[in-house]
């Protein structure tokens, strides 16, 4: 994809094809329901355990072994393995092990790797301490933001949460959660700035979001949280793997509806997923018609607005401003 004719005789840019998730091969495992062994609000497993037992459910079937077979080597039942392949269940690291040499893997480094995903996969969840501020269908949410590979976002109001600034999450939370004590407050700004830390972890995804004009218009505190987000967005945008658009007012008016996120995994048995947050609830979908629609919607406000570099300059104006 290429931006329009203004933008490039502006910048002279070009979107480097891997910038653009690649949605046309027809990867449809089970529904969302199926893999996370309930509707979204029960809070199921994370995607690390979805990858481990998709991972080692192709093993199984590559080596021609039944689910019985597996199920009788580490103690368990048929049905157990299937609910563990699925992610809903976990593996013990020694199971694992076991259930790699029955399948015939003894290379020590395809070995280690695995392992090392099922340790992962079963630490104590460092969003424990949080449990209580957050619904089970956003803590879904969190297990796949951490394991995606790219994230695309639209967003209206605000910036998205993993490039805020702490004041600037601070003054959005206090206005999102009126009725919130102090200590809640700070609560949930730790939990929004460890989500944050994702940005500049050892191996980032790939983050391309799209902001309307509007969200870094507005101001949810004093004039300095503002400059300070801006200012922390600027950085962010220059990082390698960190695309931020603005779409402007003077661009018309935008073909979404509301801000959305699509993620897309590196485990080809995880589809890619559209993520809908509302204010009781969230959807997660991942049917290919409704991936084709919003990954056009956010092409389409890649286009309209303002080319990376632009947007630079655009926030530069601001601080100066």
């Amino acid at each position: 994809m290429t931006p329009s004719a203004e933008h490039a005789a502006a910048d002279s840019f070009e979107y480097p094809p891997e910038h653009l998730p690649d949605l046309s091969s027809p990867r449809r495992p089970a529904s969302l329901v199926d893999r996370f062994g309930a509707a979204p609000g029960s809070g199921g497993p994370t995607a690390l355990r979805m990858m481990l037992g998709a991972r080692l459910r192709r093993l199984r079937i590559a080596a021609g072994v039944t689910r019985g077979a597996a199920g009788y080597e580490i103690r368990c039942s048929h049905t157990k393995i299937s609910r563990m392949e699925l992610g809903q269940l976990g593996f013990g690291q020694r199971d694992v092990a076991r259930l790699l040499t029955l399948y015939g893997l003894l290379d020590e480094g395809e070995r280690d790797t695995i392992l090392k995903l099922a340790a992962q996969a079963y630490a104590p969840d460092r969003w424990r301490g949080f449990a209580d501020l957050m619904p089970g269908w956003f803590e879904v949410y969190l297990g796949l933001e951490e394991a995606a590979s790219v994230i695309r976002c639209y967003e209206a109001q605000s910036i998205p949460a993993l490039l805020q600034s702490e004041d600037y999450a601070r003054a959005i939370i206090r206005t999102g959660y009126p009725l919130a004590d102090a200590d809640e407050v700070e609560r949930r700004v730790r939990l929004r700035m460890a989500r944050a830390r994702l940005v500049h972890s050892a191996e980032p995804p790939r983050i391309w979001t799209v902001i309307d004009e509007a969200a870094v218009r507005r101001r949810p505190g004093e004039a300095q949280v503002m400059r300070e987000q801006l200012t922390h967005l600027l950085a962010l945008c220059r990082l390698p793997h960190v695309t931020v658009q603005i779409v402007p007012f003077s661009h018309g008016g935008q073909t979404a509806a509301g801000p959305f996120t699509i993620l897309r995994f590196t485990e080809p048995a995880l589809p890619d997923i559209v993520y809908l947050e509302q204010l009781t609830g969230a959807a997660y979908l991942d049917r290919r018609e409704d991936l084709d629609a919003y990954t056009t919607v956010i092409d389409q406000l890649c286009v309209q607005a303002l080319s990376p570099a632009q947007t630079i300059r655009f926030l530069a104006g601001l601080l100066e401003d």
